[in-house]
């Protein structure tokens, strides 16, 4: 995993280092600084491996806001930091002991991708690709377990969307995003169960967005 994230990393230091390289100035077209705030609909693509019980796992979809702040090398290639929080319900389902409500969880799943934007009119579509750091917190191991703990997740992201430009200040936004996410949970249920049982779990989640940013 560590060479895996290693190697993504280089990949991105390459991107900004090629958006650089291209030497075209942000001077025309004003600060190279660019703020969106949208409405997302992130909805897990989930799937677990889950140890001596067997099953799978059934994470909520969440509906909350997006804040995202981008900085422009060119009119092309950008960097953009994706900050937003979500809850969701867990739950293992179909297991040899039936389904167990695992209670919830707070995901903070800051990502940071390159884009590349194609530039030539009010329609502004973009592609970019990068890398998430997910971090749980605030975890209800619900009425069944006596504690549950999720690990610190690393992953890749994939991005697609585009801008309408409304002026040349404010423009509407439609973006979605697929985050590569792993985590290992460990389920403390010696009360219920008498066990300690582990799952290696994806998240994989699909996040839809819509929204209006302003170019400062």
């Amino acid at each position: 995993m560590r060479r895996t994230v290693l190697l993504a990393a280089m990949a991105l230091m390459g991107f900004i280092n090629m958006g650089i390289a291209q030497d075209i100035s942000t001077d025309d077209a004003g600060s190279p600084w660019q703020f969106r705030l949208r409405g997302i609909v992130v909805t897990p693509d989930e799937s677990a491996d889950i140890e001596a019980i067997g099953g799978d796992a059934s994470i909520s979809t969440a509906v909350v806001p997006e804040l995202d702040i981008s900085y422009f090398f060119n009119e092309n290639w950008s960097l953009e930091l994706i900050l937003a929080t979500t809850k969701h319900d867990v739950e293992a389902v179909d297991t040899q002991v039936g389904d167990i409500d695992l209670g919830h969880v707070w995901l903070l799943p800051p990502t940071l991708t390159g884009q590349y934007h194609f530039t030539g009119g009010d329609f502004v579509p973009y592609l970019g690709a990068g890398l998430n750091l997910t971090l749980f917190y605030g975890v209800d191991e619900g009425p069944v377990a006596d504690d549950v703990d999720y690990d610190t997740a690393v992953g890749y992201a994939l991005q697609g969307g585009f801008d309408f430009m409304l002026n040349d200040k404010w423009f509407l936004n439609v973006d979605v995003k697929k985050l590569f996410l792993n985590t290992d949970a460990t389920v403390n249920a010696t009360t219920a169960l008498g066990a300690t049982v582990v799952a290696d779990v994806d998240i994989n989640p699909w996040i839809f967005g819509f929204g209006f940013g302003v170019k400062l």
